[in-house]
C-alpha cells in the first residue's frame, strides 16, 4: 500500500513539474513530515503535504501537527488532497482556519489499528485555492 501512496506521490511531482511550471522534489521516503518540497511556478519555496483517499468526504482532514510542521517551515505551505470527486490545492499560509475538532483516527496513516484522539482542521472545499473536479457524466 505504502509503494502504491509513493508511487501517487512521486507521479504528481512529476505532473505538476511538467505541465505546470512547479520544480518540485519528491520527499516521502525521507524524514521529512511532507511528500515534497521546492518552488512554486511563481518561484516561492514550498512545503506540500499529499493525501490520496479512496472515498469522498466533503471536508479534507488535515492534522494540526501536520498543519504546524508545514507552516513552520516559513516557506509556502500546501495541502494537497485527491479524491475519487476531484483534486484539491489549499495554500496554508494565509488560509482562515476552521476551529480544531477532536477526532477519533488512527495513530499513523496505515500501518497500524490503534486509534487516539487527534486534533484536527477540517478544511472545506470551498477553501480550497484550487479544485479540479471529475466529471461525473
Amino acid at each position: 500500500m505504502i509503494d502504491k501512496i509513493h508511487k501517487l506521490e512521486e507521479a504528481t511531482v512529476l505532473m505538476l513539474n511538467k505541465f505546470d511550471g512547479w520544480d518540485l522534489k519528491w520527499t516521502g521516503e525521507g524524514f521529512t513530515k511532507w511528500d515534497a518540497e521546492g518552488l512554486t511556478p511563481k518561484g516561492q519555496e514550498c512545503v506540500m503535504e499529499m493525501k490520496f483517499r479512496n472515498k469522498h468526504y466533503p471536508d479534507k482532514m488535515l492534522e494540526k501537527d501536520k498543519y504546524d510542521a508545514l507552516i513552520s517551515t516559513g516557506k509556502v505551505a500546501i495541502y494537497f488532497v485527491s479524491d475519487p470527486k476531484g483534486t484539491y490545492l489549499y495554500w496554508l499560509n494565509n488560509l482562515e482556519l476552521p476551529p480544531l475538532k477532536e477526532m477519533y483516527c488512527p495513530d499513523t496513516t496505515m500501518w497500524t489499528k490503534k486509534k487516539i484522539n487527534k486534533p484536527v482542521y477540517l478544511l472545506t472545499e470551498d477553501l480550497a485555492a484550487l479544485k479540479i473536479l471529475k466529471d461525473e457524466t
